[in-house]
């Protein structure tokens, strides 16, 4: 399974993310972005452009995953360094791993990310791959 992971500012247009996602949309079986940017309008068409679902990921579950692209002003909010990265890794579960990094639009209001689940990828040489996250603490 190969999820597209998304960030995105209220500001974003539909063009934002198609421009960030541009050439990146073979084979995807969803997006997946914050719980409260689920519903935002313009990724809302994208989806339905594509035919794709949209999984909406809790903010939490990003604390602690790491990323191969990194934003101090990202991983002071959310604990990760790359929102579209972590959510594109959450949404493919343990093992995914990162097979296109952070791309951002040209006007800054959206990135995308690609992740995949790891027997999609056996074989692939893929270099990227998501470490564990951080243990839940009791």
């Amino acid at each position: 399974m190969k999820v597209a992971g998304v960030g995105l500012r209220a500001a974003a247009t539909l063009d934002s993310l198609r421009d960030a996602l541009k050439g990146q949309e073979a084979g995807l079986a969803a997006l997946a972005t914050l719980e409260d940017k689920a519903g935002h309008p313009a990724l809302q068409t994208l989806a339905r452009e594509m035919s794709l679902p949209i999984r909406a990921i809790p903010r939490a579950s990003l604390a602690g995953l790491v990323t191969l692209t990194r934003s101090c002003r990202i991983e002071q909010g959310f604990g990760t360094g790359s929102v579209a990265e972590a959510c594109a890794l959450a949404a493919c579960g343990p093992g995914a791993r990162i097979i296109t990094p952070r791309i951002t639009a040209p006007d800054g209001l959206a990135t995308i990310a690609l992740a995949s689940d790891p027997e999609v990828e056996a074989g692939s040489g893929e270099k990227w791959m998501r470490k564990e996250t951080a243990k839940p603490q009791s």
